[in-house]
């Protein structure tokens, strides 16, 4: 089992989004390199990367991705057509890019530095934590991934992170973010700029 600091060999996905670790990330896989890939992985029960797309398009020639995205492994998938896949994805482990190339079909492939989980990420902010769970109860605890754990404060912050209508840009800025309690601080300097309150 790989671990922090370990370099692995990973095929990555960039898309025009952002994945958390425990992030739940429907797609429809379409393009001939991303099948391949996806065949790969469900054979081997293997992951890939995604990454936030910097220069380039989801479509066509390989795009520049991000230096840090996030692992994924397929919990669902569905195969309507022969060469269209229906997966959801959920996100694992933040890495950091060290080099890539440009494989067969067009695949950008990486060699990646897996990065830390935060395994003891403190008490959460109470006016994040009271917003997500005001959220959860009005969107549906199915919308998240596993166990929800409002008392972790990782889980906290890449839960808002990925819900509340942030930019991309801002989003990348929080998933390269090494510490929970500073996600956490960043989020609520947004919410309170936004006029956002604890709820009562």
């Amino acid at each position: 089992m790989s671990a922090a600091g370990d370099q692995i060999e990973l095929p990555l996905f960039p898309l025009n989004t952002v994945l958390f670790p425990d992030g739940l990330l429907p797609l429809k896989v379409f393009e001939q390199r991303y099948v391949e890939m996806t065949k790969r992985c469900l054979s081997d029960a293997s992951t890939f990367g995604v990454c936030l797309i910097r220069e380039g398009a989801e479509v066509g020639d390989p795009a520049v991705p991000a230096l840090l995205g996030c692992t994924a492994t397929i919990e669902q998938w569905d195969l309507p057509h022969p060469n269209l896949f229906h997966i959801v994805a959920r996100g694992k482990q933040r890495f950091r890019v060290v080099r890539t190339e440009v494989a067969a079909l067009g695949l950008i492939v990486a060699r990646a530095e897996l990065l830390a989980t935060e395994t003891d990420s403190g008490t959460p902010d109470p006016l994040c934590r009271d917003l997500l769970a005001g959220l959860i109860e009005r969107i549906g605890a199915d919308r998240f991934a596993g166990k929800t754990d409002l008392d972790d404060a990782a889980w906290v912050s890449y839960r808002l992170a990925e819900v509340l209508p942030l930019s991309l840009d801002l989003r990348q800025q929080l998933l390269e973010t090494d510490s929970a309690q500073t996600r956490l601080q960043m989020l609520r300097e947004i919410l309170a700029a936004a006029g956002m309150k604890r709820p009562v």
